[in-house]
């Protein structure tokens, strides 16, 4: 009877992505007339994992900028905690989860006196959990072993803070601002995963002249993370939030500058993907019996190196309203983007939107503000990745009355993602007796392209045999060569 023995290779990994979106909503008195500008962030603080569902919470913070009845620009806060639940049968209290929220959308709509205001959260949940499987490891059959990759995860997290200082004319008061994370590097070093990137800082004010000004800053961080698995040749990914912003300002009547100092503080998490080689069989078979092979697959996500793709776009854009010549562009604020990858006739292309509010001035003298659209298209070589987009260096001019011409730049962020799968021997069973032959002495001739296992499988002798008996056969063989088997053959009395 046959004998076989198996193991069992204990890892960790990720293994499940889910998706899953909520609404929150704030409520703002009746002292607001017109909405200029409004802008949602939200920032998850846990989530957790029971059976078929995972809860992840966090606070959403909003920002008003409105006129009221006397034209005056004014400013309003608030801040709502939120909890969801995403609905997954695969969910278990054993996992971790990860997630990532984002601003998908934020409405406004009026009801009576009150103003409601609405964001549409998306979340990007990834669950870890220990992953599994059994392999062939030894017995009595002739086995080939070969060293199968398996990407083991290792969880990570972190904060930092940064701070940036700069100079802008005499400013009456901040009235908005917003921060988006782009990543530019995340490497793996001895013990350290490092992430480096920038936030980009968008700020809308009023001038004590009573107009609205906006500008941007590009303020570059950098993070390292603990983590005892990480060496130079691991891959990693990671997300970056900016869980709170400080802005003051400080003014010089003497020079006619003001001084905007931002502080931020940064929380990380990433995973680190360390390969590990497990020796397992890929093939076997047994010299006097057929065998029945049970294979399996076992598959280990992870992802590749990060780069970048800076774009320049332009072009007309599309607007919530009508706009005049009479109209006095003041400012553009709350640049962002939607993008996905998808494949073209010509490959992979990085396609979306970018957005912005334009705050313009009537004749009139009240203030309005104004979504526009600009659509892009950007050729990308990668496959399958995972991408963000940051909108920055955003203008906009009215060449011809009713339409607007807008100029921007784009920072396509792209981590390609990476599935290694491997096909290894799980279980065999012995199936009926061989015919032996005979002969002391046999030829065969194999066919061309053939390796030693190969030709070793189909003449049921071990490859130290099959080398030994023909020790001038160069493989893979070539056509026309002829392969010696010698068998030992038991005297007679």
């Amino acid at each position: 009877m046959m004998k076989t023995e198996t193991q069992i290779f204990r890892g960790y990994g990720k293994r499940k992505e889910l998706n899953a979106q909520t609404a929150v909503e704030c409520r703002f008195g009746g002292e607001v007339e017109t909405v200029l500008s409004v802008h949602c962030a939200a920032v998850l603080t846990g989530a957790e994992v029971a059976n078929g569902e995972v809860r992840y919470f966090g606070k959403a913070h909003f920002s008003l900028v409105y006129e009221d009845a006397e034209k005056r620009v004014c400013r309003g806060e608030k801040g709502v905690e939120f909890s969801s639940v995403c609905k997954d049968d695969f969910c278990f209290p054993a996992l971790t989860a990860r997630a990532a929220v984002s601003v998908e959308n934020v409405a406004v709509r009026r009801e009576g006196a009150s103003v409601y205001v609405q964001a549409l959260l998306g979340a990007d949940i990834s669950l870890y959990g220990e992953q599994t499987f059994e392999y062939l490891s030894g017995g009595d059959l002739i086995m080939r072993r070969e060293p199968v990759k398996v990407l083991t995860a290792h969880l990570v997290s972190g904060a930092a803070e940064t701070e940036d200082e700069f100079e802008t004319d005499l400013l009456g008061d901040i009235l908005q601002h917003a921060e988006t994370v782009n990543l530019g590097e995340i490497v793996c070093e001895t013990g350290t995963l490092k992430i480096e990137g920038e936030i980009n800082l968008c700020v809308l004010a009023l001038k004590d002249s009573g107009a609205l000004v906006s500008f941007e800053r590009l303020v570059p961080f950098s993070m390292a993370v603990p983590c005892e698995a990480a060496s130079f040749g691991c891959s990693a990914e990671a997300r970056v939030s900016v869980v709170n912003t400080a802005i003051r300002a400080e003014t010089d009547e003497e020079k006619g500058k003001c001084s905007i100092i931002a502080e931020f503080s940064l929380a990380a998490e990433g995973c680190v993907y360390e390969e590990t080689a497990v020796d397992a069989v890929t093939d076997a078979f047994s010299p006097t019996h057929a065998t029945d092979l049970v294979f399996s697959t076992a598959e280990s996500g992870g992802v590749g190196d990060v780069f970048r793709v800076t774009e320049r776009i332009s072009g007309k854009c599309a607007l919530s309203s009508e706009i005049a010549f009479s109209d006095v562009l003041q400012a553009v604020t709350l640049q962002r983007a939607e993008a996905n990858l998808v494949s073209a006739e010509d490959g992979k292309r990085v396609e979306g939107v970018a957005m912005a509010t334009l705050l313009v001035l009537g004749s009139d003298g009240a203030h309005r503000g104004l979504e526009l659209s600009l659509p892009f298209s950007v050729p990308l070589d990668a496959q399958d990745a995972n991408i963000s987009v940051l909108v920055c260096g955003m203008s906009a001019r009215q060449r011809q009355e009713g339409e607007i011409d807008a100029e921007a730049t784009l920072k396509i962020t792209v981590q390609e993602k990476r599935t290694v799968t491997a096909r290894l021997v799980s279980s065999a069973e012995e199936g009926e007796a061989l015919q032996q032959s005979d002969s002391a002495v046999s030829v065969y001739i194999p066919r061309a392209g053939d390796g030693l296992w190969e030709l070793a499988k189909s003449l049921k002798k071990s490859p130290e045999e099959v080398s030994a008996s023909n020790p001038d056969i160069e493989f893979p063989v070539r056509e026309g060569q002829r392969v010696i088997v010698y068998r030992k053959k038991t005297a007679m009395r």
